[in-house]
């Protein structure tokens, strides 16, 4: 592990620079990969470690009681998972899964050290509690969507924020795509079927490819 006067770190996380080198030590920092659709974090992670994210991007999700997904938030470099905090700071198990939406590369320190640099550091705690008031901004965004946009709009806003031009192609399955829209797996295959057959997008296992984004954008974009 690189020392956290490594500078690509603090470039990701410049809140880190204030933590004195006995605390980095103590907290014995590890980096670690993860490929895509992996799980990063769970609960019995959370018993150990607190996570910052270095590179790529995650989801995440609430387990229902049958065992439901739901997409609640997502996570990028320089952020930090709020629930990890607040479930540690209230001594709770962590309610959730992290999953890779890319290629990930992630920093895992100790739990105790973690919680401990939240209380000590104040440019971490601004950090934690300003990843949590835009969590909690982008969940009402999203429940105000549900109430307001149909679903054949959310999913096509998603495929258009997912991709583009150069890169047409979402490797997410329908039930993932479900997740992160609120609804059920079997509304996301209708609406998929009914956008192919008006030649919007292709479908496949695990993938969905805009092929006429013009049109579809002029339709469903902002």
């Amino acid at each position: 592990m690189t020392p956290v006067r490594d500078m690509r770190l603090l470039e990701v996380y410049p809140c880190l620079r204030d933590v004195r080198p006995e605390d980095w030590a103590e907290a014995k920092p590890e980096v670690r990969t993860f490929s895509i659709k992996s799980c990063l974090f769970q609960r019995e992670e959370a018993t150990f470690y607190g996570m910052l994210l270095l590179k790529g991007s995650v989801r995440i999700s609430q387990i229902g009681q049958d065992g439901s997904k739901q997409v609640i938030s997502k996570l990028n470099p320089g952020e930090i998972c709020a629930l990890l905090v607040l479930s540690g700071l209230s001594g709770r198990d962590y309610p959730a899964v992290i999953e890779a939406e890319t290629e990930v590369e992630a920093l895992f320190v100790s739990k105790l050290s973690f919680l401990r640099w939240v209380q000590e550091y104040e440019s971490i705690r601004k950090t934690v509690f300003g990843t949590l008031l835009e969590g909690i901004m982008h969940m009402g965004e999203q429940l105000q969507a549900r109430q307001t946009k149909s679903l054949d709009v959310r999913l096509a806003e998603k495929l258009l924020s997912s991709t583009s031009e150069q890169q047409p192609m979402l490797r997410m399955t329908h039930y993932e795509l479900a997740s992160e829209i609120g609804t059920a797996r079997e509304v996301v295959s209708r609406t998929l079927q009914r956008f192919q057959r008006k030649g919007w997008v292709v479908t496949g296992r695990g993938f969905v490819r805009i092929i006429c984004r013009t049109e579809f954008d002029e339709l469903f974009g902002d």
